[in-house]
């Protein structure tokens, strides 16, 4: 089963925020718009990214980075630059005396400024699937000399201009480039991919995981599992532990309300309906297991932005 593919599907960008910025040093941009996902690129000229915790990370051109919300973060000509703009949902051109229009979705100081900014962020967190989100670090950099996508380019054009039925096109290219970025970054920096898309290594482990993830409602037990894969209980709940880092009940816990967390916010299926989908007896067995790895009810988790 290709776990990346099924969670990258629930990726559906809708009214996607798209801007072009282009600056002449010094500038700084604040972003506090509050959106869950976010990714920028320079285009021309060299900026840095200071996420809100964590260290500054450089950005070249053709760099992408993409940073989880909803906290705010900065994009600089330098991480001294104190900020000169905030960026919000209502005013993500932060036009200002300094910030001018210069065309469709475009401000900025000049029209041949030094730096050409290309910021796109999904409006909604029910556009991107909670599995995704749990996996991301708060700012990941893909280098453009690992990878470049095509669809930046198509962007950058397409942002610059309006033209009937632009906006879902814009939705489905930041969709693209979002699952080309992550899909370069897990094969860059194996060590944080999650387990679902990366292989432990061990062929009892991998058979494990790939029952479990085609499967996660039926009734697994250890015995069953390991018996499954040709080997004692012991030895395969000691292999899963150390090759996953956790024991494969854990691990299915987790699984099962990952899952659950996605369809209360992408369905209106009752919580009875998802936890049974998922693998429990009904909504209060549920409702147990997400207080206990969420803090949070499922009902108070599809409540929340």
């Amino acid at each position: 089963m290709d776990v990346l593919a099924n969670v990258l599907d629930e990726v559906r960008a809708r009214g996607a925020l798209f801007r072009r910025a282009l600056l002449d040093p010094p500038w700084s941009l604040r972003f506090e718009t509050g959106a869950p996902l976010t990714l920028v690129s320079m285009l021309r000229g060299r900026a840095w990214v200071v996420p809100p915790a964590g260290e500054p990370a450089p950005l070249g051109p053709g760099d992408v980075a993409v940073l989880t919300g909803p906290a705010p973060y900065t994009v600089a000509d330098d991480p001294a630059t104190p900020p000169r703009q905030v960026v919000t949902v209502e005013d993500y051109c932060a036009e200002s005396r300094e910030m001018v229009p210069l065309g469709p979705r475009t401000c900025g100081t000049a029209p041949d400024a030094a730096a050409l900014l290309l910021g796109g962020a999904y409006a909604g967190r029910a556009e991107i699937g909670e599995r995704l989100l749990r996996a991301l670090p708060g700012l990941l950099v893909v280098p453009a000399d690992g990878f470049r996508s095509p669809a930046l380019d198509l962007v950058a054009a397409e942002a610059a201009v309006e033209r009937p039925g632009q906006q879902v096109v814009l939705d489905r290219l930041l969709d693209l480039i979002l699952v080309e970025t992550l899909r370069a970054w897990f094969e860059l920096r194996p060590g944080r991919a999650p387990v679902w898309y990366r292989s432990p290594g061990d062929p009892v482990v991998d058979h494990a995981l790939r029952l479990l993830h085609e499967d996660p409602a039926h009734p697994w037990t250890v015995r069953e599992l390991a018996a499954a894969a040709g080997v004692s209980r012991a030895a395969f709940a000691r292999r899963f532990t150390a090759r996953v880092g956790e024991p494969p009940m854990t691990y299915l816990a987790g699984w099962r309300v990952a899952l659950a967390a996605d369809l209360l916010r992408s369905t209106d299926a009752t919580v009875g309906s998802i936890a049974r989908r998922v693998g429990y007896s009904g909504a209060f067995a549920l409702s147990v297991a997400f207080k206990r790895l969420r803090g949070v009810s499922p009902t108070e988790h599809r409540a929340g932005t």
